[in-house]
């Protein structure tokens, strides 16, 4: 039973999906305000947070980032309001996974839920080691030198599409459906954002990539050596 934690100030709107989730078969918690959502976030074993944006507090921005730099990497769907193309990027760029704009059906909720809790639990590839990096597919978590490293679950799922096509080119197209799913708009700049996230972390010289290699006007290449 997938355990969801909603963040929504909105009763009706809280109430109205934890009612129809319930239903179908998720264990839920709801939150009213930003800075529960940050506490809460950081205490549980959530498989994905329903996070909205216009929060009392602490918004839906300052929520997620908070969370991915204590090293949370539990997903994130962000509900917004608004239909600007800044807001949606800026929601990419600081961790999250998904976003539905209200109105919406909970039909499409749900099937975006499905969607992102389906991208977490593809077939597992064990242990893959390349460097001084341990990648444990299984556990969910990437250690550099024995110790382990804070990576978001977004960046977990682009390291994984990696691995599984390492040597091969992966234009940005490529990552973004494996990593946000193919009916997701993301831009260019969200995917070179997370790849410098990404080689951050995992590289020895980030500004001299040795792992995940740029590849001009097609896209990027893993080597894992």
């Amino acid at each position: 039973m997938p355990k969801i934690l909603i963040v929504e100030d909105d009763r009706d709107i809280a109430f109205g999906l934890e009612e129809d989730l319930v239903r179908h078969g998720h264990q839920v918690v709801t939150v009213g305000d930003g800075e529960q959502a940050v506490r809460r976030g950081k205490e549980g074993s959530w498989d994905l947070m329903i996070l909205d944006l216009m929060l009392p507090r602490k918004d839906g921005f300052e929520v997620c980032r908070e969370l991915r730099r204590a090293g949370v990497s539990t997903p994130i769907i962000m509900l917004t309001a608004k239909t600007h193309e800044a807001e949606k990027i800026l929601g990419l760029e600081l961790g999250a996974d998904d976003y539905v704009t209200k109105p919406f059906s909970p039909s499409e909720l749900r099937a975006r839920i499905q969607a992102v809790l389906r991208r977490g639990s593809e077939g597992s590839l064990g242990v893959y080691r390349f460097g001084d990096t341990e990648v444990d597919f299984d556990r969910g978590e990437v250690r550099r030198g024995g110790i382990p490293i804070n990576i978001s679950a977004l960046e977990f799922r682009m390291l994984t599409a990696f691995v599984r096509h390492k040597g091969r080119v992966l234009s940005r197209e490529q990552l973004i459906d494996a990593a946000w799913g193919p009916e997701i708009i993301v831009t260019d700049r969200v995917v070179d954002t997370h790849i410098l996230n990404l080689r951050k972390k995992l590289e020895p010289a980030p500004a001299k990539p040795r792992h995940i290699r740029s590849v001009r006007g097609m896209g990027y290449r893993f080597e894992g050596e």
